[in-house]
């Protein structure tokens, strides 16, 4: 088979692969019918993150699958949807909601899933939510997306505890943040305040649930938020982007008993205990047990009350890879889908 290989930063190639099987038979593999890239790749394509040696590379997935013979949750030909964690679904963590943190878990993406076929390591069961039929292939982009940026987007909103009538500000509108807005919108919120600055980005923001938008960063991003809440700052704080500015972004602009869900991955983020402290936010995040939501995020998907597919703003095919890689690194694209 054919999948992506990341050699160095800024080197992506299309090559030929090991054709992965069954391992195990808590296995199993699937045929992809769509993956993509992710905002959190490109933090090894612009070699932030060291590339010491050349790796498959992706980690979302949807697709028609074979399975081990001990596998009984999922069948032959089921159309599945997975989360980048393998998970057990079955020890404490996972039943408290933390299958990124299973006792047991591995990265589905260290096999890499910008590939035409895929091995879901030996917890199948515990990882992959098959569809009731195969889907049409128009659910196809949004059922991708809840694989991990739509699945993160609601950890991040659920993080932060978002309910009915709050004030929510959303810091990043790559992928994850637009999908935390509608995150927001779906827990109730009754003020979505999307940061962005990027007009693209804006009017689907809008699209999706945002009622105002913040086009200044740091230090001004701060001071307009409060201005917008009579000097108080927001309820919740969806933190969507891993950096220093971002998270000192989010902080500042919550109100004291308010709630930061922080979901980027950090790169060069401290935060100060002591103003922690005195500011009494409660901040949560991590990597999105994806597991948990995708049977409801899958129905919302199916039944037409979601649609994140829409932050795939261009499509190619997968032996493109590289040019998907590049577009969202000049940030000509929100998301690259790629279709085997």
């Amino acid at each position: 088979m054919r999948g992506a290989v990341l050699y160095a930063p800024g080197d992506v190639r299309f090559e030929e692969r090991t054709d992965p099987g069954i391992e195990n038979p808590t296995d199993a593999v699937i045929r992809t019918v769509a993956t993509c890239v992710c905002g959190s790749d490109l933090w090894d394509y612009r070699g932030i993150n060291p590339v010491e040696q050349p790796a498959p590379f992706g980690h979302e997935y949807v697709g028609i699958e074979e399975v081990g013979g001990d596998v009984k949750n999922v069948e032959v030909g089921q159309f599945v949807v997975g989360s980048f964690f393998a998970s057990d679904n079955t020890c404490p963590n996972c039943r408290n909601g933390y299958q990124t943190n299973c006792l047991h878990r591995e990265f589905v993406g260290a096999g890499g899933c910008q590939a035409e076929r895929i091995r879901i390591p030996p917890l199948a069961d515990g990882t992959l939510v098959a569809t009731l039929e195969v889907p049409d292939e128009t659910y196809v982009p949004s059922l991708l997306a809840c694989s991990d940026v739509m699945g993160t987007g609601w950890y991040a909103a659920r993080a932060a505890e978002v309910g009915p009538g709050d004030t929510v500000a959303v810091v990043g509108d790559g992928a994850v943040g637009l999908c935390a807005v509608i995150a927001a919108r779906e827990l109730g919120a009754e003020r979505i305040i999307a940061m962005s600055r990027h007009e693209p980005r804006q009017r689907l923001a809008r699209e999706f649930g945002a009622t105002d938008i913040v086009a200044e960063r740091g230090e001004e991003g701060v001071a307009r938020i409060k201005e917008m809440t009579g000097g108080i700052g927001t309820d919740r704080v969806l933190e969507c982007v891993g950096n220093e500015q971002s998270m000192q972004q989010g902080l500042n602009s919550t109100r004291p008993g308010g709630n930061v869900g922080f979901v980027g991955v950090p790169h060069g983020v401290s935060l100060d205990g002591a103003q922690l402290f005195y500011s009494q936010v409660g901040v949560r995040g991590g990597p999105a047990p994806v597991r948990a939501y995708l049977p409801d995020l899958i129905d919302r998907v199916l039944t037409g009350r979601i649609d994140p597919g829409k932050v795939f703003d261009l499509k190619l095919p997968l032996s493109e890879v590289a040019e998907g890689y590049k577009a969202m690194d000049e940030r000509r694209a929100i998301k690259t889908l790629l279709m085997p």
